[in-house]
Order: C-alpha cells, then structure tokens, then sequence
C-alpha cells in the first residue's frame, strides 16, 4: 500500500486545511496544537515520576508504623461496647 501521505495526497491534505481553517487561523491552531503537546508530554513524564521508586530505598511512612492491634471486645464500628 504504500505511504498514505506522500506527494500529491499530502499537498491535497494541506490545500483542504487551509480551506477549512484559514490562513489567518493556522498560526493561532499550530500554537494551541504545540501547548497541548507539551502539557500532555509534562504529565506523562510526571506519571513516570510518581511511578518510580523513592531514591535511598526509603520506605513510605504508612508502611513503616505497625497499626495497633483490634481491641475484640469493640464491635464494627470500633468502639468498644459497655453492655458486658
């Protein structure tokens, strides 16, 4: 099949954006488009962030404090009931 967007196609392809768009609008669209390729590239490096593990080997605090034991004589809520 080939390349879709070579030669003629693709000079076809533009002929019609500016068609549609404008000439006056294309610098104003190219700007937006390049805002909204550098926003989506800074998220993602920050999701790649979150997903690396702490330098050091550093352990999250949550992890690290041993929760205290139930006390059995508290019922589902956690408070423990007077009646005997």
């Amino acid at each position: 099949m080939g390349n879709l967007f070579a030669g003629p196609h693709l000079w076809i392809l533009l002929i019609v954006i500016l068609l549609l768009f404008g000439a006056a609008k294309l610098p104003a669209l190219a700007k937006s488009m390049g805002q909204s390729a550098r926003i989506f590239k800074g998220e993602m490096k920050a999701m790649k962030d979150d997903d690396a593990p702490a330098a050091g080997g550093t352990v999250a605090a949550s992890a690290a404090e041993p929760t205290p034991p139930a006390d059995p004589a508290a019922g589902p809520s956690g408070i423990a009931d007077p009646k005997p």
